[in-house]
């Protein structure tokens, strides 16, 4: 596989340079892993009409925002409908019609979609040259240039760039304000910290801690892996999901392991959190039945109806382990992203759409409805939504982040890592062999062929 050679376009301003983006597809990555052909680069920007489709994932932010956007854009650009419809499941509409040729001009297809299936595919377009050109409104810079560089890079593959980020979630733990004030406790900084809290709960007749149990990837994400990379370091992570042979052995998991079966031991988990659903178990903590859960900045929009008046909640960094090689300051990030179909019609308008939703004004707009932070610089400027300052203070903070990639790229090894969990909380799996599973079918994963590697 050769490499790819520089990106072919430069520097463009408005329409001329959206104009050229089917060129620019075709000639600078011709040879690359997934070129795109002159005619699929020509269909798929080409305008014809002045109708754009758009469907979207409907979650805990809702599509009202996106809803609105459209109309604003449709009213500053005459003769342009932009048709969007959401759903909560939205993916399964959308495989059928990536398989039948026939994609919306611009998706955000939710987490239930596999989106590098679709980049493999080749149903998504490569789209480094169109960041290139100018954010919307603006006469300079790069649209590039306007995201947080970081967070840009999760939605790269083999050094193109294939997938957008818009809003992101940081995911650690919450804790019920009103009821810490009440009693005097503080947030626990490391896990001895939060063993001491958890036994002074537990004699309150309040569940330290609830987790949403039916869906294991609440408890990796918010238990294990956080306190494998305290202990190991954030290397000792990056080589299991690189599946370096024995990674996944590594001590700092197996001490993770060990640290959640304690705390299920010592009673520290709610009883009947395995059952629960998301909504759930969240129920339980804005019901004060539990004082402590893991999850991410869409708490609070996700649960903004069913949140009882007066009630507060805040987020802090999972707990440390004292002495581990890890940076305190470590932070878990996620994107859901946003594609360009190869097949769709329009993207020249998509593009120009997308854009404008990721203007600074929109992003920060979309901050303080539904509080979580965007993946666009300074959209954070300013009076920050009460339950959005320590996030985004950790955001601000961190020296390190990370994201679960493994779950995208190897969907057996996202699978073994959640039946291991599951059976870890139950008490049916051991911490040695939770670990002992996750190295197994890393090294399944590594030998197959038929699975591209990351």
């Amino acid at each position: 596989m050769r490499e790819c050679g520089s990106r072919g376009m430069r520097r463009r301003r408005g329409g001329a340079a959206l104009a050229l983006f089917g060129a620019a597809l075709a000639l600078p990555l011709a040879g690359c892993v997934h070129p795109i052909r002159d005619a699929e680069a020509e269909s798929a920007t080409d305008r014809r009409d002045g109708t754009l489709e758009v469907r979207v994932f409907r979650g805990g932010y809702g599509t009202d925002f996106y809803e609105k956007a459209a109309r604003e854009y449709e009213q500053a650009h005459p003769g342009v409908k932009i048709d969007l419809q959401g759903d909560p499941r939205i993916w399964e509409q959308l495989r059928p019609r990536f398989i039948g040729g026939d994609p919306p001009g611009l998706a955000f297809p939710g987490w239930g979609m596999d989106n590098y299936a679709l980049i493999y595919e080749r149903q998504v377009l490569p789209i480094d040259d169109v960041l290139l050109t100018t954010p919307y409104g603006e006469t300079s810079g790069t649209w590039r240039d306007s995201f947080l560089p970081e967070i840009l890079k999760l939605g790269e593959y083999d050094g193109q760039q294939y997938l957008l980020p818009y809003y992101l979630t940081l995911n650690g733990w919450w804790y019920n304000v009103n009821l810490f004030e009440e009693n005097g406790w503080t947030p626990p900084q490391t896990y001895d910290e939060l063993l001491a809290l958890c036994e002074k709960i537990k004699a309150k007749g309040i569940a330290p801690i609830t987790h949403q149990g039916k869906y294991p990837y609440y408890a990796l994400q918010g238990f294990f892996l956080p306190w494998a990379i305290s202990i190991g370091g954030i290397d000792a992570f990056r080589q299991a999901e690189a599946l370096k042979p024995g990674a996944w052995k590594n001590e700092a998991f197996l001490k993770s392991a060990q640290m959640i079966e304690e705390l299920g031991k010592k009673g520290y988990f709610q009883e009947g959190a395995m059952a629960m659903s998301h909504t759930e178990a969240q129920m339980e903590f804005l019901r004060g039945k539990a004082a402590m859960i893991p999850c991410g900045t869409w708490l609070e929009s996700e649960m903004k109806n069913q949140t009882p008046p007066g009630f507060r909640m805040a987020f802090f960094l999972p707990p440390r382990v004292s002495g581990g090689k890890g940076d305190p300051t470590t932070l878990q990030v996620g994107i859901e992203p946003w594609t360009f179909p190869s097949k769709g019609r329009n993207t020249a308008l998509a593009v120009d759409f997308f854009k404008y939703l990721t203007s600074k004004k929109k992003a920060h707009e979309f901050m303080l409805e539904k509080g979580t932070v965007t993946a666009i610089k300074g959209s954070d400027a300013g009076e920050l939504p009460a339950t959005l300052r320590a996030p985004a203070a950790a955001l601000r903070n961190a020296k390190v982040t990370w994201t679960t990639n493994y779950a995208k790229w190897y969907k057996p090894l996202d699978k073994a890592g959640q039946d291991a969990m599951a059976g870890l909380l139950q008490g049916t799996v051991t911490p040695e062999q939770m670990v002992a599973a996750l190295e197994s079918t890393a090294a399944k994963v590594r030998e197959d062929p038929n699975i591209p590697k990351h």
